[in-house]
């Protein structure tokens, strides 16, 4: 909480320190409880003050996806296609880890901010860079989906509908499940959000599709001929 007088606080409100403190309070109190009055009261003003600087909820989200995707770091100019790309993608995802409520609210956003151009705008000028077609570079980044921003969709989403069976009966009418979700304990630390893998198994599928990009990209592989 700020604790200076009333008139300072409206004279250094701004947009930038705005969108930090939502950021902050997001990353303290989670997305949900986030609101215009609970923000004013973070930052010691009226929430009219607010409005001169954000026009309404959904552009504050807008404000604080583009301050959270600001984070992520360039890779140096002249690294390789191959090393930018993962320097930028796991740097994507360690901003993401800071910033747990983060990848839903830029799924959530009927349209990309500007830093999210911005970010898909370097990945996809990478590829370019490094020598791939547009035809190419279309479908790996349809390959990469959302782990441009360093997460990928749980195997199983959500808890299965089991019925209350024993797990001797689970294990007898799904032995392959059982098998696999028994045999590895995901790292609860490591994952962004409620549903994304662990950074071993994110970094193990990135280093797989960067291997299959360039192999394809050497092959000069293109759609007609990969159909």
């Amino acid at each position: 909480m700020v604790h200076d007088t009333d008139g300072a606080r409206r004279a250094t409100l701004n947009r930038d320190r705005v969108l930090r403190a939502a950021v902050a309070l997001a990353d303290e109190t989670g997305i949900e409880s986030l609101s215009m009055r609970h923000l004013a009261q973070e930052l010691g003003v009226v929430p009219m003050a607010l409005y001169k600087h954000v026009a309404n909820k959904e552009q504050l989200l807008d404000g604080m996806v583009d301050a959270v995707v600001g984070e992520i770091e360039a890779p140096d100019g002249d690294t390789d296609w191959k090393s930018a790309l993962r320097r930028r993608i796991l740097s994507a995802r360690s901003t993401l880890l800071r910033h747990p409520w983060a990848s839903r609210v830029i799924e959530s956003r009927p349209h990309p901010t500007p830093a999210v151009l911005d970010h898909l705008n370097a990945v996809i000028g990478t590829f370019r860079a490094g020598g791939f077609s547009v035809d190419l570079t279309h479908h790996v980044m349809h390959a990469l989906g959302s782990r441009v921003w360093g997460f990928t969709p749980e195997l199983f989403p959500g808890e299965p509908d089991t019925q209350g069976a024993p797990p001797q009966e689970l294990a007898r009418r799904y032995p392959h499940v059982v098998e696999l979700a028994m045999a590895v304990a995901h790292d609860e630390e490591s994952v962004v959000g409620g549903g994304c893998d662990d950074q071993f198994e994110f970094e193990f599928a990135l280093d797989l599709l960067l291997d299959g990009f360039e192999r394809l990209h050497r092959q000069g592989w293109t759609s007609r001929r990969g159909h």
